[in-house]
C-alpha cells in the first residue's frame, strides 16, 4: 500500500511515517503544503496522512479541496492540532474522510489508516496487480511472467510493483527514487538506471512484448505497448 504523509513538524513525520513503514506501508513524506499537493494530485495513492497546518499558502483544508475539485477520491486523513467540534466538522466538510486530533497514539493512526482503506474496498481489493501477463502478488510478494515464476530482490519487487500501479505513465527518476528509495538526491546518479537494467533482464529477456519502455531523457514507462 502506498501512503503519501504531508506533515511540516520533523518529529510527527518521523513518528508516523516509521510505524506505517513497519506495518508494510510504502511511504512518502513533504514537508510542506505545494510538494504536498504536487505528489498528491500527480500519482497514485491509496491514503493520504495530511496535517491542517502547514506553513505557506497551501495548508491541508486546500489540498483536500482541491483533490475533490480534481475527482480524487483518496482517503484522507487529517491530522490537527485544531480539536474543537467545530474545526473537525470544516475539516470533514473541506473533503477529509477522518480527522484525527494531535497528539494521538499511532496504534490509533493506524487503525483509522486501515478503516479508511476497507472502506475504499473493492478499489483496494486487490492482491494482485497485472499488466498483459506478468502478474505481481501482493501477498506472497510472488512474480509470474507467463507460467515462468520470476525472482526479485525486495528492492526489485518496490520498483516493479510502483511501475505497475503507474501502468500506462511515464514516472520519472525523482518519482522513483522518493516512491521506491524513500530519499530524495541527485536523479542523475545511476543507481535506477542499474536497477531498471537488472529488472529488465527479469522482466523481459525471453519475453514478448517487452513492457518495460525508456522515456528519453525523462524516465520510464511500463506497459504492453510501445
Amino acid at each position: 500500500m502506498r501512503c503519501l504523509v504531508i506533515e511540516d513538524d520533523v518529529e510527527t513525520s518521523s513518528y508516523v511515517c516509521g510505524g506505517l513503514r513497519e506495518a508494510g506501508f510504502n511511504v512518502l513524506a513533504c514537508d510542506n503544503g505545494l510538494d504536498g499537493l504536487h505528489h498528491a494530485s500527480n500519482e497514485s495513492w491509496d491514503v493520504v496522512v495530511l496535517d491542517r497546518l502547514l506553513p505557506g499558502k497551501v495548508d491541508g483544508l486546500s489540498i483536500v479541496g482541491k483533490l475533490r475539485d480534481l475527482g480524487k477520491t483518496t482517503p484522507v486523513l487529517i491530522l490537527s492540532a485544531l480539536s474543537a467540534v467545530d474545526e473537525r466538522v470544516r475539516g470533514l466538510r473541506s473533503g477529509g474522510d477522518d480527522y484525527l486530533p494531535k497528539p494521538f497514539a499511532f496504534s490509533e493512526l493506524l487503525a483509522r489508516v486501515e478503516a479508511l482503506l476497507r472502506r475504499a474496498k473493492p478499489a483496494y481489493a486487490a492482491t494482485q496487480l497485472r499488466v498483459a501477463d506478468l502478474v505481481l502478488d501482493l501477498q506472497t510478494f510472488q512474480v509470474m511472467r507467463g507460467t515462468t515464476p520470476i525472482s526479485l530482490r525486495p528492492r526489485e519487487f518496490r520498483l516493479l510493483e510502483y511501475l505497475m500501479r503507474n501502468e500506462g505513465r511515464v514516472v520519472t527518476r525523482t518519482m522513483l527514487l522518493e516512491a521506491v528509495w524513500d530519499c530524495r538526491f541527485d536523479p542523475q546518479t545511476n543507481v535506477i538506471d542499474i536497477q531498471i537494467s537488472r529488472l529488465r533482464g527479469k522482466i523481459d529477456k525471453d519475453f514478448t512484448p517487452p513492457l518495460i519502455h525508456t522515456a528519453r531523457g525523462v524516465g520510464y514507462r511500463l506497459s504492453a505497448g510501445s
